[in-house]
């Protein structure tokens, strides 16, 4: 259970990559910025520093140092899109969560950057269905 469990640890890391996040140390320092690398343990690379005083484009922080990590933008809702897109394609749409993506038709390929991979005139209505569904989420 533990690899299970060590392996879902390493994912939900591996979400976060290249995401805005706030760190706070032990210490009570708060640092904001783009998560350029992370480890298990927690060592990370911040990009676009915020905190660490002028001129500081990229910060290296100890994992042993490290208190809390928060996620400071709403995630991509890749379930929420699977359900929209499944009312047009039924029982043709499956969620990879451990790649991030969906895969309908098992030949269009949907991330949060839109249809990456497929071509035809269902990975066209497959981007008209991503595209509607974004704008729909960023006014909420």
């Amino acid at each position: 259970m533990s690899s299970i469990v060590s392996r879902k640890f390493s994912e939900e890391l591996g979400f976060l990559l290249g995401r805005s996040v706030s760190i706070e140390t032990k210490e009570g320092k708060q640092y904001s910025g783009i998560l350029a690398a992370i480890d298990e343990r927690l060592n990370v690379v911040l990009e676009k520093v915020a905190g660490a005083g002028e001129g500081v484009h990229k910060l290296v922080i100890n994992g042993d140092n490290v208190k809390e990590i928060k996620l400071m933008e709403k995630p991509f809702d890749l379930r929420g899109l699977a359900e929209r897109l499944n009312r047009v394609f039924p029982d043709l749409v499956r969620v990879r969560e451990d790649i991030g993506a969906i895969i309908v038709m098992d030949k269009i390929k949907v991330t949060e950057k839109g249809v990456v991979e497929g071509s035809g005139l269902a990975a066209e209505r497959v981007k008209a269905i991503f595209d509607e569904f974004v704008r729909e989420t960023r006014k909420s």
